[in-house]
C-alpha cells in the first residue's frame, strides 16, 4: 500500500488512556485533512466552488451518484448559468433538464428558491447559514454545504456519510434515522472543526464516508486517515454501527401502462399537482393488469392493434410498480384528456420520469 503523507499524522491514544467523544473529534482534525488534500476526487463543483454551482450540485447529489450527476450538472450550468436564469425558467423546461435524476420536488424548490434569492437576496445566496436554511428545499445540511464550501463558514455540513463515519469512530449505537441524533452530531463538530479550513474539513469527512467508509459493504479501515480512533474498528463494530431503524415495507401496486399511437403521435398526459411525480408528464396507465378486452373499454375505443410489450418494475422510497404494458395502435381518438406528441418531442422537450424509462426508449 503505498504511504502518504497523512500515514504520519494518525493519532495514537495516550496507553491507558481511553479518549472522550470531543477529544476524539477534536484529534481527527490533521490526519483527515492531510487526507483529503492528497486523495480527494477531482470534481468540477468542487474545482470552482462559486455559491450557486455548489447549491445546485449538493441538491443533484441527494441519492444520486457522483458519477452519474456530473453530465446532469454540466448540462444544467449550460442551460442556467445563474441564478437569474433559474428563476425565470418554465417548469417544463427545467424538468426536462431533471429528468432522470429523480424527486422531482427538488427541481421544483430550486426554481422556488431562484425567486425569493431574486427577489430577497438580488439574484444572490446569501453568505449566511441561517439565512440559507430558509430557502425551499435547504435543509441544515445543504446549508451546511454552501455556506462551508463556498463561503468558508464554520458550520458542519452533516449528511448519511458523515454520519456513518462519526459513529464508527465514536463507538455511538445511536440510532443516526433520528433527528436528535443528527443535531447532536452536528454540535459535536461544530465544537471542534477548524475555523479557517471548514471547506476541506466538511467535505473531507464527505469524502471519507463516499470512498472509504463506504455506505454499502465493509469499510476500507487500511485506507482510512482516521482509523487509529475508531472505536468501530477497534472493536469489530464496523458491522454494526452505524444503527439504523429498519425501514417499513414497502407497498406492491400492480400498473398496465399504454403507449398510444394515432397518426404517428404517442399519448402522455401531465399528473396531479400533488402527490407521487406531481405535475410530471406520463404514458397512460391504469390500477391494476389489464387484458386486451379491459384495455379496449378502457380507453372507450372499439379495437386496436395491440402489442404485448416486456413487464417493468420500478421502485420509489415507500411503493414499488409492477407494470405490465401494451403497445397500441388506434384508428380513432380514445376517451380521456390526451396530449399527442411526436418521439422528437419527448425527446426534447417533455420529461417523463424514470419509472417509464423501460417504455420511453421504446418511443422513436
Amino acid at each position: 500500500m503505498k504511504h502518504s503523507l497523512y500515514d504520519k499524522l494518525q493519532t495514537l491514544k495516550p496507553r491507558g488512556e481511553a479518549l472522550d467523544d470531543q477529544n476524539r473529534l477534536k484529534a481527527m482534525e490533521r490526519p483527515l485533512l492531510a487526507w483529503y488534500e492528497e486523495h480527494r476526487r477531482i470534481l468540477p463543483w468542487r474545482e470552482d466552488p462559486k455559491p450557486y454551482r455548489v447549491w445546485i450540485s449538493e441538491i443533484m447529489l441527494q441519492q444520486t451518484r457522483v458519477e452519474a450527476v456530473k453530465p446532469y450538472f454540466a448540462r444544467f450550468m449550460e442551460a442556467l448559468p445563474c441564478i437569474g436564469d433559474l428563476s425565470e425558467v418554465s417548469e417544463d423546461e427545467l424538468l426536462k433538464l431533471w429528468e432522470g435524476l429523480g424527486y422531482y420536488s427538488r427541481a421544483k424548490n430550486l426554481k422556488k428558491a431562484a425567486r425569493l434569492l431574486v427577489e430577497q437576496y438580488g439574484g444572490e445566496l446569501p453568505a449566511s447559514y441561517e439565512e440559507l436554511k430558509k430557502l425551499p428545499g435547504i435543509g441544515s445540511y445543504t446549508a451546511g454545504a454552501i455556506a462551508s464550501i463556498a463561503f468558508g463558514i464554520p458550520v458542519p455540513a452533516v449528511d448519511g456519510n458523515v454520519l456513518r463515519v462519526i459513529s464508527r469512530v465514536t463507538g455511538s449505537k445511536e440510532d443516526i434515522l433520528k433527528q436528535s441524533v443528527k443535531s447532536g452530531i452536528e454540535e459535536k463538530l461544530k465544537a471542534v472543526m477548524p475555523k479557517e479550513a471548514a471547506s476541506s474539513y466538511n467535505q473531507g469527512l464527505i469524502e471519507i464516508g463516499a470512498v472509504v467508509c463506504i455506505p454499502n459493504g465493509a469499510p476500507l479501515c487500511d485506507r482510512c486517515p482516521l482509523s487509529s480512533l475508531c472505536v468501530a474498528r477497534e472493536k469489530d463494530l464496523t458491522g454494526v454501527i452505524p444503527v439504523k431503524t429498519p425501514k417499513k415495507p414497502r407497498k406492491s401496486e400492480d400498473k398496465t401502462v399504454m403507449l398510444l399511437w394515432l397518426k404517428g403521435r404517442v399519448a402522455i398526459r401531465k399528473r396531479e399537482g400533488t402527490g407521487l411525480l406531481a405535475s410530471l408528464y406520463e404514458f397512460p396507465n391504469a390500477e391494476g393488469h389489464l387484458d386486451e378486452a379491459q384495455l379496449l373499454s378502457y380507453l372507450q375505443v372499439k379495437e386496436g392493434n395491440i402489442e404485448e410489450l416486456p413487464p417493468s418494475r420500478h421502485i420509489f422510497s415507500h411503493v414499488e410498480w409492477n407494470m405490465t404494458a401494451y403497445r397500441i395502435e388506434l384508428e380513432e381518438m380514445p376517451g380521456g384528456d390526451y396530449l399527442w406528441v411526436t418521439p422528437e418531442e419527448i425527446k426534447k422537450t417533455y420529461s417523463l420520469p424514470g419509472a417509464f424509462k423501460a417504455y420511453t426508449k421504446l418511443v422513436r
